[in-house]
């Protein structure tokens, strides 16, 4: 499997999570903050593994990507809702 597959497959699992949480009647603004806050505690795993802490110039780092991330998605998203729209 490619990166890309593997990071797909990774990314519905999330999603799977999320959903399962959400028909457990949690708000999704809790379910999405709680993601948010797991995947900043895996990303200073990531960096830096279990023993230290993320200075702010990784956190920089991390909101960085993260920014990019939403900001690609959104940007195919919207391009998909043109696509039905025309």
């Amino acid at each position: 499997m490619s990166d890309q597959e593997q990071h797909q497959y990774c990314t519905n699992k999330f999603i799977e999570l999320a959903n399962q949480l959400r028909k457990e009647e949690i708000e999704p603004s809790l379910v999405s903050g709680a993601l948010m806050t797991a995947a900043g505690v895996y990303a200073t795993y990531a960096a830096i593994g279990n023993n230290g802490a993320l200075e702010a110039s990784g956190v920089d780092k991390v909101v960085a990507v993260f920014r990019r991330t939403l900001e690609h998605h959104q940007t195919i998203k919207k391009a998909k809702l043109q696509e039905k729209q025309a």
